[in-house]
């Protein structure tokens, strides 16, 4: 099987950003707030731009101080952008959306990485980094759309309780959505990037198995969690109306 994977010019890669730009201009059209995600694509282009020599630098190291301050501002900023979606102030729900994800998400990371692929060393930075970021995503995601699903069914006169179980049940549809579509729909990205990289399809399928199972369990653990911590909050906030509907960036 080839080893190599083909790369990409710049001149190529531009090319994707025709349907991109198509998308907004639609938003723009039917005025759906095209600056957020102009914003949204804007700020992933110069991200990922930049996070290749960040990259290459934390592997090089290969020094676990440097892993788990990398953790850390992955933690956090998962924490923040999780929240973006919800109206009560960020700063009030922050810690209870850091814990969510750092006991839902990194009791995962520690299951996947320790028990299922036994990392030597530990911390091993190709392996830990991208790992943890599909985990951590796969949280922030799914707070984010539990937290709004909760608001708005409780701004519609239901009670916690109900809301909770609506709202979680909402977080869980898109990772629910892609475990049944999985080898049917869709190969997934590691599966994708292995079978590229030359790696037998067998092997691959173990990984990917691996993936979707702990992007769905720390989705759920997660979600719940969250869920959980903030329920004070929202006998402080049933009654009262949201002062906007819009969405943070």
């Amino acid at each position: 099987m080839n080893n190599s994977i083909q790369i990409i010019p710049y001149t190529n890669l531009a090319l994707a950003f025709i349907p991109v730009m198509l998308v907004i201009i639609i938003l723009w059209k039917w005025k759906i707030g095209h600056g957020n995600s102009l914003y949204a694509v804007f700020r992933m282009l110069i991200q990922l731009l930049l996070i290749g020599y960040v990259l290459a630098y934390i592997f090089e190291a290969d020094n676990s101080l440097v892993v788990i301050a990398v953790l850390t501002v992955m933690l956090f900023s998962s924490s923040w952008i999780a929240l973006r979606t919800m109206n009560i102030p960020r700063k009030r729900l922050y810690l209870k959306c850091f814990w969510a994800i750092t006991l839902g998400a990194g009791i995962i990371l520690v299951l996947i990485t320790q028990g299922v692929l036994g990392l030597q060393p530990w911390y091993l930075p190709s392996y830990m980094i991208p790992l943890a970021g599909m985990i951590f995503a796969s949280a922030m995601n799914s707070i984010s759309l539990a937290g709004e699903r909760l608001e708005a069914e409780i701004n519609r006169n239901m009670t916690y309780d109900q809301a909770r179980i609506i709202a979680l049940q909402a977080s869980l549809i898109p990772i629910t959505n892609s475990l049944l579509a999985v080898g049917l729909v869709s190969l997934p990205g590691m599966m994708t990037g292995q079978i590229l990289s030359g790696v037998s399809p067998f092997i691959a399928a173990r990984y990917q198995i691996m993936v979707m199972c702990m992007m769905f369990s720390s989705a759920g653990i997660s979600a719940a969690l969250f869920l959980l911590l903030i329920k004070s909050e929202f006998n402080i906030e049933a009654n009262i109306e949201p002062t906007s509907s819009a969405i943070n960036p």
